[in-house]
């Protein structure tokens, strides 16, 4: 029979979502009733399911979000004090299509962190490759490329990476080196790449938290000025949602 055969040569042609539909319609008597131009669109269908399911499943891994979050799960209740209008454009991905930024502020526990990796995983879901940061474990891992020289080839990988999510921005001093380092990274996406940036500092107070103002200048002028902003407001997340009762006062 020809059957062991073929389905041999669908592995071999790395056609497996293919190779398993042919076989449970070669054993449900049922497909028979279908045309053979409706059968083979069922299998074509698998098959392209099971690769973005994969392909989907890669991007989120690569990604490395702390946390799983979906924008089906975010609170967008007024006293959150983000537009829904906004947030629902943003996770089109539009954005990342025209290389523009996202800075999502607010104070500590406002859920910065969450809405970040949300917008991540739809970009994701829009066939985007994403990677997740907080700032300071960045800048350790750009300090320790210097020892090995590692360095030109992280900042390719950087370069490359459609979505950059910078979590915790300028929550920690940051010195010249790291600085110059961020300014290589922001120089070679400006334009072509799209960056995502949490901070609870407000935009008026990142200048001054840069030792050199020229690179600050250089920074903030790739980062802010192309930008979308969600602005976080209310009481902490992590307050809400603990199981232990606060005191009042």
């Amino acid at each position: 029979m020809l059957t062991q055969p073929l389905l041999d040569k669908l592995i071999r042609l790395h056609l497996p979502a293919f190779r398993d539909g042919l076989k449970e319609q070669l054993n449900n008597p049922q497909y028979a009733e279908l045309s053979f131009e409706e059968r083979l669109a069922l299998l074509v269908d698998l098959e392209c399911t099971r690769r973005w399911d994969h392909r989907l499943h890669r991007l989120i891994m690569l990604a490395a979000f702390p946390q799983s979050a979906t924008l089906e799960d975010l609170d967008l209740s007024p006293q959150r004090g983000l537009e829904r209008r906004l947030v629902l454009e943003l996770a089109q991905a539009n954005w990342i299509t025209q290389h523009l930024n996202t800075l999502v502020l607010g104070p500590t526990g406002s859920g910065k962190s969450f809405l970040s990796c949300a917008l991540g995983l739809s970009a994701c879901r829009a066939n985007y490759s994403v990677r997740y940061f907080r700032t300071s474990r960045l800048l350790f891992l750009l300090t320790q490329s210097h020892l090995d020289s590692s360095f030109p080839a992280l900042l390719d990988s950087f370069a490359k990476v459609d979505l950059l999510i910078l979590d915790d921005w300028l929550r920690d001093p940051i010195s010249v080196s790291e600085t110059r380092d961020l300014l290589e990274i922001l120089d070679d996406r400006f334009g072509h790449r799209s960056t995502l940036v949490a901070s609870q500092l407000p935009v008026t107070e990142w200048f001054a938290q840069f030792p050199n103002p020229t690179h600050a200048d250089a920074i903030l002028d790739r980062l802010i000025h192309n930008a979308y902003r969600l602005n976080l407001t209310g009481d902490s997340q992590r307050k809400l949602r603990s199981s232990i009762p606060m005191p009042s006062t």
